[in-house]
């Protein structure tokens, strides 16, 4: 019995294609969530610090042991953060995490103000998705309207328009013969009807 099959070294490694795009999804766009609450974390202690060092005019910062993470989110929270974020497109997972930093950049929320800021992100990106869904429904709608007015419009007509007929007179020719030009707008082409 060969040793490689009781090893896994012959396994594809199509493992990534198989997972869900919702998953990875919301598996992305939850680890940014924590990463910002980190850096939001590590930037609170930072101003504690400065804070600290004015008022005493001494730093003992390198004396004090940080927890590695102390704020988390709520079960409950963390469970609609992660049902709002199965609603977000793939092709808008990155848009999202720019706009989500851009707002934590513009606003440097404390870290309890993250989560908060996500949900606000991911509303309006979610409001943006049905926005261009109803657009692109509305097109598909006007278009095959389209396409079924203008066959109905396919149909022959009686009246045909003669614009090289040898009796149409000219402006110029009443002039060269003297006579009173007739009362019909001579830029129209003459109709007549072919029985």
């Amino acid at each position: 019995m060969a040793l490689a099959s009781w090893f896994k070294w012959n396994e594809s490694p199509n493992r990534i294609s198989q997972r869900n795009p919702t998953e990875m999804v919301v598996e992305t766009l939850m680890m940014e969530l924590r990463w910002q609450i980190k850096q939001a974390e590590k930037q609170q202690r930072e101003r504690e610090n400065e804070y600290r060092k004015i008022k005493t005019g001494v730093d003992y910062g390198w004396l004090v042991n940080y927890p590695k993470h102390s704020y988390d989110i709520s079960p409950g929270e963390r469970l609609q953060l992660e049902d709002m974020c199965t609603k977000i497109h793939p092709s808008y997972c990155g848009p999202v995490i720019v706009r989500f930093r851009q707002a934590v950049a513009e606003y440097d929320p404390e870290p309890q103000e993250v989560s908060r800021l996500f949900r606000s992100v991911l509303q309006e990106a979610a409001e943006k998705i049905k926005e261009e869904e109803e657009a692109k429904k509305l097109a598909r709608q006007w278009n095959t309207k389209n396409r079924t007015s203008l066959s109905l419009t396919t149909f022959k007509s009686r009246s045909r328009i003669s614009p090289f007929m040898s009796d149409i007179k000219t402006i110029s020719e009443d002039v060269e013969r003297g006579t009173q030009p007739t009362r019909r707008v001579w830029s129209m082409p003459e109709f007549r009807n072919i029985k």
